[in-house]
């Protein structure tokens, strides 16, 4: 496992984690899913060096991607005590975790929207 997923993010990578970024996705969740998407699995320590991440952005991107369902892990069997090795590995498409994102958005524009419609109503209404 180890050496066989250092990578480092692309400039056409860190193009991408701006763009998640200026749609509200955390900079950090942004680079983590896109490093774990480019390889086959990865431990914490790949990403902490490919996408330039110290190891608690890595440990909160990580649960929150699993939440959402776009990444798994496992743990990697290891001789000895110590901190516990896992597995990461990306089980969505890209193109869906886009399509999510542009549902959230636009139901965020949808609620703007009836907000200021409403908004308008009452104070045309005084």
């Amino acid at each position: 496992m180890e050496g066989k997923n250092m990578r480092k993010l692309t400039q056409q990578d860190e193009k991408i984690v701006e763009i998640f970024s200026d749609l509200g996705m955390p900079k950090n969740f942004a680079k983590t899913l896109i490093y774990v998407s480019q390889v086959d699995e990865c431990r914490s320590a790949d990403i902490e060096h490919g996408a330039d991440l110290r190891q608690p952005e890595v440990s909160v991107a990580m649960q929150h991607l699993a939440k959402k369902g776009w990444i798994a892990k496992r743990d990697q069997k290891k001789k000895g005590k110590g901190r516990p090795i896992y597995i990461y590995k990306f089980t969505s498409s890209l193109d869906d975790i886009i399509e999510s994102v542009e549902k959230e958005k636009l139901d965020e524009i949808e609620t703007v929207k009836r907000d200021i419609t409403e908004l308008k109503s009452l104070l045309n209404s005084m």
